[in-house]
C-alpha cells in the first residue's frame, strides 16, 4: 500500500468513528424534559405567528372549561393528553378546529401543554338527573352483562381518576362532552380507541346519558 494513502485512510476513520459516535448519542440521548411553564403561556396566550388560538379560549382558565361540548382538561394525564394530540393530527380523531391547532404545534408543544395540564387542580363537576343517577352508577361500577360492556370502572377506577398513561380522568367531566364522545365512538366518527368503540356500540341513547351523568358527579 502506498504510504502517501495512509493519512487519508485514517482521516477517513476518524471521520467515520466520530460520526457513529454522534450518531449513537442522538439515539440514546435523555429526551427533552416538558416545560409546563412554557405550555402554561401557550395554554393561555395562544401563538398568532404559528396558527395557534390560546387554548384557555374554550378549555377554561387552567383547564377547567365551562363550556359544555368542550372537555375538561385539568388534571387529566400527561400522557393521554399528549396522545390525543397526536390522534388529532392523524385520521382516527378528526376534529375541525383541533386537527387544524394540533398540526400547528410542535412536539415541544405537545409536551409543554400536556405537562401543565396535568398539574392543574380539576373543579368538581355534578350529576345533573336523579332519575338516571342510578342506572348510571349501576353501569359505571358494574357494567351491563346482557350486553357484555364492562365496568368503566375496570379501566378508569372506582373514583373515575383514571389510570396514568392507559385511561383518561373522566371523574366531573361535562356530561354533554361525555354523551358527544360516546356517540363517536359508536358511529366511528371517533376510531382511536377500539375498546371504547366496540363498548360504545353496544350502549344505548339513554345508558349512555346515565354514565354521562354519574361520572360528572365523581370526585
Amino acid at each position: 500500500m502506498n504510504r502517501a494513502f495512509l493519512p487519508f485512510l485514517k482521516s477517513v476513520s476518524v471521520a467515520i468513528l466520530a460520526v457513529s459516535s454522534l450518531a449513537y448519542a442522538n439515539e440514546h440521548a435523555a429526551p427533552v424534559k416538558a416545560d409546563a411553564a412554557k405550555g402554561a403561556t401557550l395554554y393561555a396566550n395562544g401563538d398568532a405567528a404559528r396558527g395557534i388560538v390560546a387554548c384557555a379560549s374554550c378549555h377554561g382558565e387552567a383547564g377547567n372549561s365551562t363550556i359544555s361540548v368542550n372537555p375538561k382538561l385539568a388534571a387529566q394525564h400527561e400522557a393521554y393528553i399528549n396522545k390525543q394530540l397526536h390522534d388529532f393530527k392523524g385520521a382516527d380523531r378528526n376534529n375541525a378546529v383541533m386537527t387544524t391547532f394540533s398540526k400547528a404545534m410542535s412536539e415541544d408543544d405537545v409536551k409543554n401543554v400536556a405537562a401543565y395540564l396535568s398539574s392543574q387542580k380539576a373543579k368538581p363537576g355534578a350529576a345533573k338527573n336523579k332519575d338516571i343517577v342510578e342506572l348510571g352508577k349501576q353501569i359505571y361500577r358494574g357494567g351491563i352483562a346482557e350486553k357484555s360492556v364492562p365496568a368503566c370502572a375496570g379501566c378508569h377506577s372506582p373514583n373515575g381518576v383514571g389510570i396514568p398513561a392507559q385511561y383518561p380522568r373522566l371523574a366531573g367531566q361535562h356530561q354533554d362532552y361525555t354523551i358527544a364522545q360516546l356517540t363517536n365512538f359508536r358511529t366511528g366518527t371517533r376510531k382511536n380507541s377500539p375498546q371504547m368503540v366496540t363498548i360504545a356500540k353496544r350502549m344505548s341513547d339513554d345508558e349512555m346519558k346515565a354514565v354521562a351523568d354519574y361520572m360528572a358527579g365523581l370526585k
